[in-house]
Order: C-alpha cells, then sequence, then structure tokens
C-alpha cells in the first residue's frame, strides 16, 4: 500500500477511515510508508495535507500549540476530517472507501 500512488491521494485515502486525524498522525505515517524520514520529508508532507485543506478536501477542526515536540515544538497542531468533496474527489481518483 502507500508508495504506488501520488503522496496526496494517500493522504486522502487515509482520511476516508471517517475518524478525525491529527496532521502529525498522518505525516508520520506518509513518512514511513514512503521512507521520508528527516524535516524536509515532515514539512512537505505536512504542506501537502495544508493544500488538501485549502483545496476543501480536508476540513480544519481544532488545533493546538505542540507544546510536547509530537511534531514540531512551538508549531500548531491540526485535526483534520474529510469532506464531502473531498470524498467525491478521491472516488474520482479511484481511491477506495475503507
Amino acid at each position: 500500500m502507500g508508495k504506488n500512488r501520488p503522496i496526496k491521494f494517500r493522504i486522502l485515502e487515509l482520511f476516508l477511515d471517517g475518524k478525525e486525524h491529527w496532521n502529525h498522525e498522518i505525516v508520520s505515517k506518509i513518512q514511513e510508508e514512503y521512507n521520508m524520514q528527516g524535516n524536509y520529508g515532515r514539512d512537505s508532507i505536512n504542506f501537502d495535507i495544508i493544500e488538501l485543506a485549502s483545496g476543501g478536501m480536508l476540513k480544519d477542526l481544532e488545533q493546538r500549540v505542540d507544546e510536547e515536540g509530537i511534531y514540531k515544538k512551538g508549531f500548531l497542531l491540526h485535526k483534520y476530517e474529510i469532506t464531502d468533496f473531498g470524498k467525491v474527489r478521491g472516488s474520482d481518483a479511484c481511491i477506495r472507501y475503507v
């Protein structure tokens, strides 16, 4: 799973479980699947999540400051869920619902 599809498609696929996810949870999963360790990989995956949210495919539900350093100490953590539009776009891209 994972590596055979573009990262943004995989991100949408992870959200198709119908649950809310914090960005750091998705980022760490993608880093593992695509072997994208390090700060550059972390930040580029997070940027992909931000682009999906900006495009209306993910909805930003909650934010909190990362005081523990889970993702990046002092930065905002975001909790997202997939939107109906994201589900349609995922379906258009042949992403299966989990």
